[in-house]
């Protein structure tokens, strides 16, 4: 076994390994809507309902997001790998160009961007901040939810994006 500290490639490529669904967070600024593609989202709670999301330093959306107090995150469902992927390029357009390939409308809370092929989506406010290295931990007090039906959610492992596979049926 491998003693020696782990570099960041190597953390990297073994995180990889573990699954995670693919989600846009998206917020309001002055200049339009605003979001970024993010894995690292959770659920926290049930009582009260509260979601986290991580958001690197250098995010350009943190300031933004930390600024109005609110987030919508849309869970992304097979079939939107190029949303995905557009919210992910540091060079994409800012403001309302930026959502422009994707049907969207203000979440019913906060006014925060929701995307409505989308497979489910979270409104919430920013309910507290923890600073994790390069990372702010952003916690959200869920306001609203929406969940059209039958969306399958996208998956990310491996640096590929995959499907959910039906139930497996494992014996008792």
């Amino acid at each position: 076994m491998n003693r020696t500290a782990p570099d960041p490639d190597a953390f990297r490529s073994v995180a990889g390994r573990f699954a995670t669904g693919v989600t846009v967070v998206a917020t309001r600024s002055a200049d339009g809507p605003f979001g970024m593609t993010a894995n690292s989202f959770a659920t926290v709670s049930l009582d009260p309902l509260l979601v986290l999301v991580c958001v690197g330093h250098k995010a350009r959306i943190r300031e933004h997001l930390l600024a109005t107090g609110a987030f919508a995150v849309t869970v992304l469902g097979v079939g939107q790998q190029a949303t995905a992927r557009r919210f992910a390029d540091p060079r994409r357009p800012l403001g309302a160009a930026a959502f422009a390939d994707d049907a969207w409308a203000p979440g019913p809370a906060t006014g925060s961007p929701v995307l409505l092929d989308g497979a489910g989506w979270f409104d919430c406010t920013v309910h507290a901040v923890h600073p994790a290295g390069d990372h702010a931990i952003v916690v959200g007090a869920v306001q609203a939810i929406g969940r059209p039906p039958a969306a399958q959610p996208l998956v990310f492992s491996g640096g590929a994006f995959h499907t959910t596979a039906p139930a497996l049926e494992i014996p008792a």
